[in-house]
């Protein structure tokens, strides 16, 4: 806990000044809202020194019970049978039924657990 506090106070002391710097027209540095750091500085910045906890920012997630074939085969570790197992499975109450219905072995489901999620199918509003 004490360590990571330094931590935090060391960035904090080391990002407010690259931030306040001035630019040559006078005017504050731009900063690039990824890193946290002047533009110019952002470039150098490695992904790889972010650190392993740090994942890309998922645009959208693939719905497992209503994606398409070929949108299931934009998942890391899904080909044309393994998209074809999962359409064939549907639905899903949770993404974790792939793998307690044998859809998927444990390794592939953990490379795409952070990119799919299962939306339970919409109920038509009305007299039921």
């Amino acid at each position: 806990m004490r360590l990571s506090a330094m931590r935090m106070m060391v960035a904090a002391a080391v990002a407010v000044p690259a931030v306040a710097a001035a630019t040559p027209s006078g005017g504050p540095a731009a900063v690039d809202a990824r890193t946290g750091l002047p533009a110019s500085r952002a470039a150098a910045a490695s992904p790889a020194a972010a650190g392993p906890q740090q994942r890309a920012a998922v645009q959208y997630y693939v719905d497992l019970n209503s994606a398409s074939r070929k949108e299931l085969m934009t998942l890391p570790g899904i080909g044309a049978a393994e998209a074809g197992r999962i359409i064939a499975n549907r639905p899903y109450l949770t993404k974790t039924d792939l793998v307690a219905k044998n859809v998927l072995p444990v390794g592939p489901y953990l490379s795409l657990k952070h990119l799919v999620v299962a939306m339970p199918p919409t109920v038509a509003k009305g007299k039921h």
